[in-house]
């Protein structure tokens, strides 16, 4: 191993030897060569294969379209065209943003400088992206600092060359309004610099500070299309003998000051030595998880590990000043802040494995997350460049916290964190958009104790169950803080899930405000507030109804009958129902049955077997799920990533435990997908995971060679270094 760890087995006793200095790997044998940033763009996996640092503010890369479902990061694989390279944007989301500031070059000035592209001539890995671009005839290369981004342009000729700066793009997807809502640039003797106010997911600030290696020999400011509000500009530099021409991009939620500062952070213009210097950044990373596999499991696992560390993304600039949700900027006294939090669906696994193997990065995250709630009056749903879309139901940044603090971050005030816990659970959550009606509406639900789907406009019963995940992380964080009257409220409400549990079918279903069930109940077709508005969010009443045991999984298979009832159900689900056609546009895509792995709800449903009396057919489909909807290639994630959250999921899977409950500080266990695997963080000791050869009578899972009595294991246990071995399959 390149880390010096050996493990011996003598007499069945583990023991771990370590050595001060470990070989050096070679650079074919780094693990950012494992890593395919392609792995995901094609289809619904909506990543990009753009550079960037980890959580770092910029993402530089290939926009195929502005506007579509289809491409929120940009980027399509199959697309044949690029308009030109922007500089930010989200992993795997469902809706586009950012994307801001497009640069396309060109060997020539052409009307319309949208470009074919050599697709032999795409590469990608962490930190570099280049692309061959037919059309425009030029070679594009692309790197990132935290804050910076590095464009390199390689023309084929020398002389006049051309840049078109293009304000008004942007990821969008409003087709009623126009997106810019004001600007201010200028052109300067080699760059551009101005400040943009945009309206899409949300209403953000973007200030920019653009410089080339070359002065302008000439801008044209481009006459406006149709709706335009925003300058194009088109930049003439004379090469001379030379070819390559390059920028850098500096971005600042603030002012150009900042963006002048984020970028002169990048000293020089050796292109070469930031690619490299962003790809020792991931290296460092990924070496905290070090797995045996083949190699294609390993580029896998690696590409899910990148994606899984992309986000949540920087904000706050060099100086420390940052834009929050109410347009006031701040400035950090301490560490770094982030935005580009999605919570609904990283709550579950993705901040999880945060506190795993970033550790240094945790305190920060939850302290972006307080900011925000003094900002805004109430903690953050989904937020990206500091502001707050509003997206999604519940309050996912309650078990975001309790889950922090339940495993010893101390790097944020624990009092001032559980007011605003407190505060976004008991007061009414005003609406972001017009037309809201995702909201915490807590006088209606304290009322009648769910949400009434005649009361509430859609999706009572999701945000009823979600509610209830909330309501524990409070009741969790208020006892581990000693406010046992807080505690007790929050735990009662936590367990209100029960009202929607229908006892003839024990699933979860609507009522109204009389107490009614709804009438008739199809717990099947699944529905939307955008498409068909029903109960539930981008799911059905099987999908949904497993919800509680994100915080009370003997609970719900109390509700659910008992054990053996509660197993039933389970076959039923996974392999009795048989999943719709037709309805991916509603997260049902990757389908076991009834299960759908495309979309988060059901990402924690085959962990729930380790409660059951057959195990082994919760570590089957896992691994199932595995195999089958993770894979290396372009459409190798079926399925949103969001933000990292699906990627997520395979790692847990790969190293055998999963945050099923995730405020609980516990992991449930199952099998891990590789014979071995070795953790490290910051300051931990290692975590050594092994498939041991057992007898049939030894199925136990044992920790540091103690059987481990349940299907649990604590996170302090793994932290604190050691063996988790697992019988082999």
């Amino acid at each position: 191993m390149r880390t010096g760890f050996r493990l011996t087995a003598f007499a069945g006793l583990f023991f771990i030897a370590f050595s001060t200095h470990g070989p050096v790997a070679s650079a074919q044998d780094r693990l950012v060569n494992d890593v395919d940033p392609f792995i995901g763009t094609d289809g619904t996996g909506h990543t990009f294969p753009g550079p960037s640092m980890p959580f770092g503010m910029v993402q530089p890369g290939p926009d195929n379209a502005a506007s579509g479902w289809e491409f929120t990061s940009g980027y399509q694989y199959r697309a044949n065209a690029i308009f030109g390279f922007s500089q930010n944007r989200a992993s795997g989301t469902g809706i586009p943003e950012l994307g801001d500031l497009l640069l396309q070059p060109s060997q020539t000035r052409r009307a319309d400088f949208a470009s074919r592209y050599d697709k032999a001539s795409e590469t990608a890995r962490p930190g570099y992206y280049a692309v061959s671009l037919t059309d425009n005839e030029v070679r594009v290369e692309l790197t990132a600092a935290d804050r910076t981004a590095l464009h390199r342009y390689s023309f084929d000729r020398g002389g006049r060359v051309w840049v078109l700066v293009d304000l008004q793009h942007g990821l969008t997807f409003r087709t009623d309004q126009q997106p810019v809502l004001e600007h201010a640039s200028q052109v300067i003797r080699d760059g551009v610099e101005g400040v943009l106010r945009r309206s899409n997911w949300t209403t953000r600030t973007v200030a920019f500070s653009l410089l080339f290696d070359h002065p302008i020999a000439e801008a044209i400011t481009l006459p406006p299309r149709h709706g335009d509000a925003a300058p194009r500009y088109l930049l003439g530099f004379d090469l001379g003998d030379g070819r390559v021409l390059e920028a850098k991009v500096g971005l600042s939620t603030v002012d150009i000051d900042g963006a002048r500062a984020n970028r002169d952070a990048v000293a020089g213009w050796d292109f070469d030595a930031q690619s490299e210097k962003a790809a020792e950044a991931w290296e460092s990373l990924l070496q905290r998880v070090e797995i045996d596999a083949p190699r294609t499991q390993r580029r896998v696992f690696y590409t899910a590990l990148y994606h899984a560390l992309l986000h949540p993304s920087l904000i706050s600039d060099v100086d420390g000043r940052w834009r929050g949700p109410d347009g006031a900027v701040r400035t950090v006294a301490n560490g770094m802040r982030y935005s580009t939090f999605s919570l609904w669906d990283t709550f579950r696994a993705a901040h999880p494995l945060y506190t795993l193997l970033v550790p240094e990065r945790v305190d920060d995250f939850v302290n972006s997350l307080l900011d925000h709630a003094d900002a805004a009056g109430r903690l953050p749903k989904w937020t990206i460049w500091g502001g707050e879309t509003g997206t999604m139901i519940g309050e996912p940044a309650l078990p975001v916290i309790a889950d922090a603090w339940a495993k010893g971050f101390r790097g944020f005030d624990g009092r001032r964190a559980l007011d605003a816990m407190v505060r976004t659970s008991t007061v009414d959550a005003a609406p972001v958009f017009a037309g809201d009606t995702a909201l915490s509406i807590w006088s209606l639900y304290e009322h009648f104790g769910y949400y009434p789907f005649d009361l509430s406009h859609g999706e009572a019963v999701s945000r009823s169950l979600e509610a209830g995940i909330g309501d524990d992380a409070v009741a969790r964080m208020a006892a581990m803080l000693g406010e046992r009257e807080a505690a007790m409220r929050f735990q009662e409400r936590a367990g209100w899930w029960r009202n929607l549990i229908d006892p003839n079918t024990r699933l979860a279903r609507g009522r109204d405000s009389t107490g009614l069930w709804r009438t008739p109940f199809d717990p099947i077709t699944p529905t939307s507030p955008l498409n068909n508005p029903g109960d539930y969010t981008e799911a059905n009443a099987w999908q949904y109804s497993w919800t509680p045991a994100l915080h009370n999984v003997e609970g719900l298979i109390a509700a659910m009958g008992g054990r053996e009832s509660f197993q039933a159900m389970l076959d039923r689900f996974f392999f009795e129902l048989e999943p719709l056609q037709g309805w991916t546009y509603l997260g049902q895509e990757a389908m076991i049955g009834q299960y759908a792995h495309g979309n988060e709800p059901s990402h924690h449903v085959a962990w729930l077997y380790a409660f059951t009396a057959a195990p082994e057919t919760g570590h089957a489909l896992t691994a199932r799920i595995a195999s089958r909807f993770y894979r290396d290639t372009p459409d190798g994630i079926i399925g949103n990533d969001d933000a990292g959250q699906m990627s997520a999921w395979y790692v847990f899977a790969t190293l055998g435990f999963y945050p099923v409950e995730p405020a609980s500080a516990q992991y449930v266990l199952g099998r891990p997908l590789v014979e071995r695997a070795v953790v490290t963080a910051p300051g931990r000791p290692t975590l050594v995971i092994v498939r041991r050869p057992t007898e049939p009578h030894e199925a136990l899972v044992t920790w540091n060679n103690a059987p481990l009595d349940g299907p649990r294991i604590a996170h302090e246990s793994l932290v604190a270094g050691g063996v988790l071995a697992f019988p082999a399959p």
